[in-house]
């Protein structure tokens, strides 16, 4: 599996190429607490050449484990873009495709992630005992006790003496 997308000018015909294969998934190199990918990013894509820029076109997609906003369960959902097009000005004799693949990707991550919209939907399961809408008072959840101390407002006495 491929680490990067490279693209040799000096080999790519004038009426363009076609590229297909998969990019390892490390090179999302997302933190911890992020989606994490679930296989490579796979693409399939026309490669041309117009003047001072290489123009990508076709599909791309990769699978993500998310978290649902819900109810904290993961899941995993594809990430899938079936007409994609990607412009990247050529600044030297090759062109390096693999961060502008990985950047279409990233920017097509669900705001909202829930797992009814995951690969193999499920029901999100809330519970009510954590809507603050209607909260019955015998719930058994405590409410948080009010910090002391911290209160944002209390440096604000400290200007008193400023005061007309």
């Amino acid at each position: 599996m491929r680490k990067t997308l490279i693209i040799d000018l000096a080999t790519l015909p004038e009426e363009g190429k076609e590229f297909s294969g998969e990019l390892d998934p490390t090179v999302f190199d997302l933190p911890k607490g992020d989606a994490q990918p679930q296989g490579p990013l796979e693409y399939d894509l026309y490669v041309q050449r117009f003047e001072d820029e290489l123009l990508f076109r076709g599909s791309i997609s990769a699978a993500f484990q998310f978290e649902c906003v819900r109810d904290n369960q993961l899941f995993t959902q594809t990430i899938s873009i079936e007409e994609c097009a990607i412009a990247i000005e050529i600044e030297s004799s090759t062109v390096d495709a693999t961060e502008a693949l990985r950047e279409e990707v990233l920017i097509n991550f669900p705001a909202y992630p829930r797992c009814d919209e995951a690969d193999e939907p499920h029901e999100c399961n809330i519970d009510e005992r954590y809507l603050a809408v209607d909260k019955p008072t015998d719930d058994g959840v405590d409410e948080a006790p009010p910090s002391e101390g911290d209160d944002p407002w209390s440096a604000l006495d400290s200007f008193k003496h400023l005061s007309d």
